[in-house]
């Protein structure tokens, strides 16, 4: 938190609540000057609401807990950026975003009463709050304050997990951008894990330090609950309540994120004897030369548990090949450690009372073919620029049914191309939008 919150171009239209009884916050981001945006435009351009816009419905139809976007507009307007924070600002063509969710409150909304001193306001707000968006809860005291920090920690629990299982890099992950209800909320320089990376922030303000990498995300997200039980403290006035429910954070993570990963291998339940290390010795493999995540899972549904690998380590990893970035990087020890963990993993199968076919089905439920890959977005973004906004039409179609083959769709599934290591928003982005 930064003592605000955001840069206040986004701003609420009203509430509504649907046929369904379900309870809807409308909001426009970047439509211009809003009495939080401290004299700045407002606006947001084109890029930067393609990227909210696409990536949010994406998340939604990938099963992960998000904030949803209604509709994108053009303004026929340009917006000055310095895409690069280089000196070289240029006009861009504008874009306003209409995003929903039950609520847009944020950890940092309660940081700011207690950073002020304002015990009260703090009080009215956290009451709101538990009377609209947590009313399972009953009325509102310091048992029910401690009640529902437990929920916020759990939610935002389960989210992290769905990041991790689809390799979804937030890249922000400061206060502001948690949600109260454990969404993934402002789409900013994010990214999906293409290289295996555990240290990989797509943020370029974050290179150095690396603070939001993908294998940090889940103490992240701990640090940031830590200021939010430092905010609500004085309702408590309790430290234990609101460790207990920290410490059950962590322990759940911990519990949960085997089990995760052994379901995208397929595995009927985690077995810590025996799973534990055939887990941390993929993660090990994952990184002996670049293995795209999505397509590595997807391709690993295919081994079969009754027809025994070739002992031929350039034959026992065909299957998985197509998954590497440098094909002829694969030799030697490298090549032997991985047809070595496949045929560990096709022995664990073996024990297994589900079917290769059932195992598949399985597997492809919770393992994705199609992600929101950041040069997919960058080249529909090309194209809208110059008036053609068919590609953000064709991706947002695909996306919704990420789990299935979609073989007409099958351009949407290949690996980030060589031309897009390096070129500007198509692996690394930075804030400014």
């Amino acid at each position: 938190w930064a003592g605000q919150l955001g840069d206040g171009r986004a701003i609420v239209l009203g509430e509504v609540v649907n046929e369904k009884n379900e309870h809807w916050t409308l909001q426009l981001k970047g439509a211009g000057p809003t009495p939080y945006s401290r004299g700045a435009d407002g606006l947001a351009v084109l890029r930067s609401s393609v990227r909210e816009f696409l990536c949010s419905e994406a998340m939604h139809h990938l099963g992960v807990p998000t904030t949803r976007a209604l509709s994108l507009v053009g303004t026929g307007e340009t917006v000055i950026r310095d895409m690069f924070y280089d000196g070289n600002p240029k006009p861009e063509p504008g874009a306003v975003v209409c995003r929903v969710a039950p609520t847009f409150t944020r950890f940092g909304n309660f940081e700011i009463f207690t950073s002020r001193g304002e015990t009260e306001l703090l009080r009215q707000f956290t009451d709101f709050t538990i009377k609209t968006d947590f009313p399972h809860l009953g009325a509102p005291d310091k048992s029910v304050y401690i009640e529902w920090f437990n929920e916020v920690c759990q939610r935002t629990c389960e989210m992290i997990l769905h990041w991790m299982r689809v390799g979804f890099v937030h890249g922000v992950m400061n206060t502001d951008n948690m949600s109260i209800l454990g969404l993934t909320i402002d789409y900013g320089p994010y990214g999906w894990l293409e290289d295996y990376d555990p240290g990989w922030t797509p943020n370029t303000t974050d290179a150095s330090g690396k603070r939001y990498r993908f294998g940090q995300q889940a103490q992240v997200a701990l640090w940031n609950l830590v200021q939010l039980a430092n905010a609500i403290y004085p309702l408590v006035e309790e430290t234990e309540p609101l460790q207990a429910a920290l410490s059950d954070y962590a322990n759940v993570f911990e519990k949960r994120y085997p089990r995760m990963l052994a379901m995208k291998l397929g595995l009927e339940k985690f077995v810590p004897e025996s799973d534990s290390k055939l887990i941390e010795d993929l993660q090990e493999v994952l990184q002996l030369t670049e293995t795209d995540m999505t397509l590595f899972f997807r391709h690993l549904a295919q081994i079969s548990k009754d027809e025994r690998l070739s002992d031929d380590d350039s034959l026992a990893i065909e299957p998985i090949k197509s998954s590497y970035y440098l094909p002829d990087d694969v030799h030697g020890a490298k090549m032997s450690r991985m047809a070595g963990w496949l045929r560990r993993y096709q022995q664990r199968l073996s024990g297994e009372r589900k079917r290769d076919a059932q195992r598949q089905v399985d597997m492809n439920a919770v393992n994705p073919k199609f992600v929101l890959r950041n040069y997919l977005a960058q080249l529909a973004i090309d194209k809208s620029e110059q008036g053609d906004h068919s590609m953000i039409a064709d991706l947002l179609e695909t996306l919704r049914r990420p789990y299935d083959d979609q073989p007409e769709n099958e351009i949407f599934a290949a690996k980030r191309p060589d031309w897009a290591r390096t070129r500007a928003g198509c692996s690394m982005l930075s804030c400014s939008s």
